[in-house]
């Protein structure tokens, strides 16, 4: 922490805000990528906001993404080969149910965590669909299009998204494990551009054959998007990959040729649309054909294929699809003579959070008997749901505004979306141009796109030969907040990094005296690096706690006059209280850029020092049996405790208001930031408290505020 910060530079936070954390399948649980990578920082700052900016003034919202054609086909799959005999809806609900006990167990604060199609946040979900569909229409940038959708002439059915299979068509994309219309990296590109197309249920080459969808007009926002993007990219705020990325959807439409069909481009050359030809610099193997709009381009694919001209596309604004035409999902209603059509299931999952926390206000509306108004309504179209499938604690207060227009539309209101890197194109580029069409006056979300969470060096899939644990594998052998301090310092704002807990470390590390081979996970001279900030909390962060419970209890045969079994009334020496300041400073400035593995090392600083300054103080008073020092080192140390727990709040939450409760002070009032810079002394008074009368919860022997996991002993 080598720079000096002020209360003058302190950012500018908004009075409320959503925060988001993406929306995983509902056919799978939990792998630690969802919970390390995306909940884990999103619940890190959503803690955070509340303790800064007052608990109903923050809606955390997740859930399940119910719908879709990769749900459709795991479903299948498991009717055909496992004999699966439930409901979609059943399936879905389960894995819903699933995926909501690992975050509870990962102490993952959602103020709910809902379901596309589940009660009770469906019907309202149902409404918001049909509302902003209804309204891009009125704003004339819907409209009807016929594409081609694959069609298996052998099993006599259209092929969902999933249920085709090919490589990816987007110049410089290596995917082999390309859909539909688009690949597992997220590139979007046209069914007829799939390479090598084959169906999944016959392994037939499927045809193509025209359906009615509708579209949004995305590319009629490629000069709003560019504003918006170069905005973005001096926005000290939003990592330069979020612009950066965005930056490569926003060339013109192009298609990449290779050198070697020159001859036959040439031949045919005069018929495509107007265009026009970048030729290859240097040992490039393919030129490019520029083209006006998506539209041109789009005319050139019939006659470069019956030219035998092979091509590739580069990133572009094609029309983003609205609908889809499977059974599975959000209903639509008829525009434009298009009908019996479902949402596609990326743009409702886009708008799905607005639904989710019109589904709290809801919520909030019931409790408080509350008739007029929106929230009120959206309560009645939820009526008493059967099931509740939330999953998650309810919030025990209600929240600032009923209204939610105050927490999407409002000047002195933030969006705030954690997602993973390969989503920037639906939640940036997508996501922007439709809140823009819509004329709502929706913020636009500031999102921080985190890299791959890696497993053993490697990228997570549950194919390879060593398929990462499911999340909660990892609760076998650390607990909760390990994990949790462990994935926060790994820096995923700025690059890939690697996950590689010694528990599951296969690799042969050495032999042991007789000759035989020892694993990694085995091997005791190995150090783990998942319990290397673990090793803080059981540590550093008990000792300092300990020391300040115990250092005050009363002890029969002890009359020092600091063992009142209060915390002592005094002045923090200045050494202290500037060392307080700096590192919430520092946290705050680093948690407005997201760089939690700053804030976590701010706090890792602070407590260490703290650590050192309790230890010679009560070493030296001892040793001189000074009791007004050994009082003074209690004052120092008992608001350094304060002022760590509150930061280390977001990062270990279980252990800080363990904290909390022996301090024995209301939490909301103790973890507020609103006394965070001033003594200990004063935050008491400000409970209506006397100074050096409060008395702490008396704190039983060899107590452990942050225990190891039973495995670690």
């Amino acid at each position: 922490m080598a720079a000096t910060y002020d209360m003058e530079s302190r950012p500018a936070w908004p009075r409320r805000a959503i925060v988001t954390a993406g929306e995983p399948y509902g056919n799978k649980g939990l792998h630690f990528g969802h919970v390390g990578g995306v909940f884990v920082p999103a619940d890190f700052f959503a803690r955070f906001l509340r303790d800064r900016l007052g608990r109903e003034n923050v809606i955390f919202t997740s859930g399940t993404d119910c719908y879709g054609s990769p749900i459709m086909e795991s479903y299948r799959k498991l009717r055909e080969n496992e004999g699966y005999d439930k409901s979609i809806s059943e399936y879905v609900e389960s894995n819903h149910s699933r995926q909501a006990a690992t975050l509870n167990n990962y102490g993952i604060s959602c103020d709910i965590y809902g379901g596309s199609g589940l009660e009770p946040a469906a019907p309202i979900h149902e409404q918001v669909t049909a509302e902003v569909v209804n309204r891009l229409h009125e704003r004339g940038v819907i409209s009807k299009r016929s594409t081609l959708q694959f069609f298996d002439t052998s099993a006599n059915t259209f092929l969902n998204g999933r249920q085709v299979i090919g490589r990816c068509p987007i110049q410089g994309c290596k995917s082999e494990k390309a859909y539909a219309d688009e690949c597992d990296l997220g590139h979007q590109f046209e069914p007829e551009e799939l390479i090598a197309p084959k169906s999944q249920l016959t392994g037939e080459v499927p045809e193509l054959r025209p359906v009615d969808n509708l579209y949004f007009d995305l590319p009629a926002y490629l000069d709003f998007m560019k504003d918006y993007t170069a905005e973005l990219a001096r926005d000290p705020q939003v990592r330069s990959v979020v612009s950066k990325t965005m930056e490569e959807w926003l060339l013109p439409a192009q298609l990449y040729i290779q050198n070697k069909f020159r001859e036959a481009f040439d031949a045919i050359e005069s018929e495509l649309p107007e265009h026009t030809i970048v030729e290859p610099e240097g040992n490039k193997s393919s030129f490019t054909v520029v083209f006006p709009s998506w539209k041109e381009r789009d005319e050139a694919h019939a006659v470069l294929g019956r030219g035998g001209v092979r091509f590739r596309s580069g990133k572009a604004l094609v029309p983003f699809r609205i609908t889809g035409n499977i059974t599975w999902g959000v209903p639509v209603p008829e525009i434009d003579g298009v009908h019996d059509v479902t949402c596609w299931c990326w743009p409702e999952s886009l708008w799905a959070p607005i639904s989710y926390t019109r589904a709290v206000l809801a919520r909030d509306a019931k409790r408080l008997g509350i008739t007029e108004g929106v929230a009120a309504q959206d309560a009645a179209l939820m009526g008493e749901p059967s099931v509740d499938s939330t999953q998650v604690p309810e919030p025990p207060y209600a929240h600032g505004s009923l209204d939610w227009h105050d927490w999407w539309c409002s000047d002195d209101a933030a969006i705030y979306q954690f997602i993973g890197q390969d989503n920037i194109y639906f939640y940036c580029i997508a996501q922007t141009a439709m809140w823009e069409a819509l004329g709502w006056n929706l913020h636009q979300s500031t999102v921080s796109a985190n890299y791959h969470l890696l497993y053993m060096g490697k990228k997570a899939s549950s194919s390879s030969q060593t398929p990462p644990p499911p999340a909660d594998d990892l609760l076998n052998h650390y607990t909760c907040e390990q994990m949790r301090a462990h994935w926060l310092s790994l820096g995923l704002s700025e690059k890939p990094v690697s996950f590689s807990p010694k528990a599951y470390d296969t690799r042969v590390s050495g032999k042991d005296k007789d000759g035989n081979e020892i694993r990694a996970c085995d091997d005791k001279r190995v150090i783990d690096p998942a319990l290397k900030e673990g090793a803080l909390l059981t540590g550093v962060f008990n000792r300092l706690a300990r020391s300040c419970f115990y250092g005050v209890a009363v002890k029969e045969g002890d009359e020092a006059s600091y063992r009142t079994g209060c915390i002592p009334a005094g002045e923090p020496s200045a050494e202290v209280m500037e060392a307080s300041q700096q590192a919430a400073l520092a946290f705050e400035q680093y948690m407005y850029k997201f760089e939690t593995h700053h804030a976590l090392s701010v706090c890792d600083e602070y407590l260490r020092a703290a650590n050192k300054r309790w230890s010679d103080a009560s070493k030296a008073a001892k040793n001189a049996a000074d009791d007004n020092a050994m009082t003074q080192a209690l004052v120092n140390a008992f608001h350094e405790l304060r002022v760590a727990t509150i930061l280390m709040h977001g990062i270990v939450p279980a252990g800080c208001e363990l904290i909390c409760e022996y301090f024995d002070i209301d939490p909301v009032s103790f973890f507020s930031w609103d006394h965070i810079f001033e003594s200990t002394d004063c935050f008491i008074e400000s409970l209506g408290e006397t100074a050096g009368e409060h008395a702490v919860k008396p704190l039983p022997p060899r107590f452990d505020f942050f225990a190891k996991h039973p495995s670690q002993y």
